[in-house]
């Protein structure tokens, strides 16, 4: 999501950690601070506090900053205008700029109280350079309600080196991932419902051939977001049954990757997978054949042609149709309509989980105004005030379903908790979603549904190899998405890029099996 020549050096620092899946289950009450919500200064509730000194909190987040945010925001500040005293001063990156503008942030020491952060962003690199404090002591004293909306499990499978260093967000153990599919085009064509890959290209050429001015597939170009390239995606699919992942080094990337769950780092440099190799050569048909689009390098954030109506497909993470783009490409056709569709494996324990998250919401070494930080977000962790900053204001932009479910009513609100409050206890699934994917997500929300990852809980130093990465990263950023969206030819590209990349590639490999080693024999 970001130009690939202004941000390069930004990111750098993009693939220093290991991939996370959203990670919790609903109605555990255990702590990984081990604190006590009951001792005497711990609950934030108003009724048990007295006002504050006035605060005004500078959070970053990513995304674009809904119509009707001001005045959520002003209804929050309200509720906490006589316990927290609380200002909220909310800036919202554009998801192209995220890379760039929040290294700068944190590198210059800019006064940020809260800030999202993840690994497939920089939270590694950041918690190395020391860019965020640590969160224990302060979750004992001030976050009774964060500690209590997330399992056990989630808390322990997201310390960085033995601390909390972000507050995990997510409701899940697994990563939803998914096609958005034009549905309408899919019945205007006469084809059935998509049921395999293979069905899915078959509608990508029918597409192409029949409906004019329609991409078939915009697959993501950009380094930031990789993963969701179009040969790089298949590796979530039930196809790869020998479950190749990106290792935790760098986690976007499958040039070092891990299979099988025996705790080995392997190379593709070393010895080409031959299905990655099939996904690379796939890719570059579509491409040849006009079915991925041309300019899929240039664009963005492929859900922007999604929205206007130009894309009959792109992938995205997360169960179900986010009701912001159905919602946009309705105004522009009410004909038009996303299905979401998956390939992933749904047997019992056939996919791995390693309990991480995607997301976390981290307090900057920088902030004077710390405390008050944890206590605004346990604040945001109690039902009333997670829904109103969840969902926005009460039958005005949602609608209550129930106690556990939500329906928007309008444009003025949209979905974005996971990028500072979001939880398993608190969430709400949406109502407009259909009963496949609500099904999908309660089975991603039952961790007896998956096999545990034998490096649950490993976090990657990179602090041996910080320069190899830094440079190994920058020329990928020349060869992968290129080459996983079949816009150059595999065969060149690749023996460049292994010229290129294969000695800084291997440094960090040895290092990581080396830390994995160490971490397995502990076990």
């Amino acid at each position: 999501m970001n130009a690939r020549k202004a941000t390069r050096a930004a990111l750098a620092v993009l693939m220093l950690s290991g991939i996370l899946s959203a990670c919790s289950g609903k109605g555990a009450d255990s702590s990984a601070a081990n604190a006590d919500p009951s001792k005497p200064g711990a609950s934030t509730n108003a009724a048990d506090q007295k006002k504050l000194d006035p605060v005004t909190l500078k959070i970053m987040v990513p995304g674009d900053r809904p119509k009707d945010f001001n005045t959520v925001i002003q209804e929050a500040e309200k509720r906490m205008a006589n316990t927290l005293n609380v200002k909220l001063d909310v800036v919202f990156v554009p998801w192209a700029d995220l890379a760039q503008k929040t290294q700068v942030t944190l590198s210059s020491g800019e006064a940020i109280d809260l800030i999202f952060d993840a690994p497939w962003l920089h939270i590694t690199q950041q918690i190395a350079a020391g860019s965020y404090a640590p969160l224990d002591d302060l979750l004992k004293k001030y976050g009774p309600n964060i500690i209590k909306n997330r399992p056990q499990q989630m808390w322990d499978a997201n310390k960085f080196g033995g601390k909390i260093m972000g507050i995990p967000n997510g409701n899940s153990f697994l990563q939803g991932r998914v096609y958005y599919v034009r549905k309408d085009l899919r019945e205007q064509l006469g084809m059935a419902p998509i049921k395999t890959y293979d069905d899915l290209i078959k509608f990508a050429y029918a597409v192409k051939e029949k409906v004019p001015n329609m991409t078939p597939i915009i697959p993501a170009g950009q380094d930031v977001t990789q993963g969701l390239s179009e040969g790089a995606f298949r590796h979530y699919w039930s196809d790869n049954k020998e479950n190749i992942a990106p290792s935790p080094a760098l986690s976007e990337s499958l040039i070092l990757y891990t299979k099988n769950n025996d705790g080995k780092v392997y190379n593709l440099f070393d010895q080409m997978e031959p299905m990655v190799w099939s996904w690379i050569q796939n890719a570059r048909k579509l491409y040849q054949d006009k079915i991925i689009s041309p300019d899929v390098l240039a664009i963005k954030d492929q859900t922007e042609p999604a929205k206007q109506g130009k894309a009959a497909i792109i992938p995205q993470n997360n169960f179900g149709v986010s009701n912001d783009i159905q919602q946009a490409v309705k105004s522009g056709n009410p004909k038009a309509e996303f299905e979401a569709v998956t390939f992933m494996n749904q047997d019992k324990g056939k996919l791995l989980t390693n309990s991480l998250q995607y997301n976390f919401i981290a307090v900057p070494v920088v902030s004077k105004n710390k405390e008050r930080a944890i206590q605004f977000l346990d604040w945001a962790n109690q039902k009333e005030n997670y829904d109103l900053l969840a969902y926005g204001i009460k039958d005005k932009n949602w609608q209550a379903i129930g106690d556990d479910q939500y329906k928007f009513i309008g444009d003025g609100y949209k979905w974005f908790p996971y990028v500072w409050i979001w939880n398993p206890t608190m969430d709400r699934q949406d109502a407009s979603q259909d009963e496949a994917t609500k099904k999908l997500n309660k089975w991603t929300a039952d961790a007896s549904n998956f096999t545990v990852d034998k490096l649950s809980g490993f976090t990657f130093d990179n602090a041996a190899v910080t320069n190899e990465i830094s440079q190994y990263v920058s020329i990928e950023a020349k060869y992968y998405a290129a080459l996983f969206n079949g816009v150059v030819d595999p065969d060149s590209y690749w023996a460049k890029f292994k010229a290129e990349a294969a000695p800084l590639a291997k440094k960090i490999q040895l290092e990581e099996q080396k830390q994995i080693d160490a971490f397995l024999k502990k076990k």
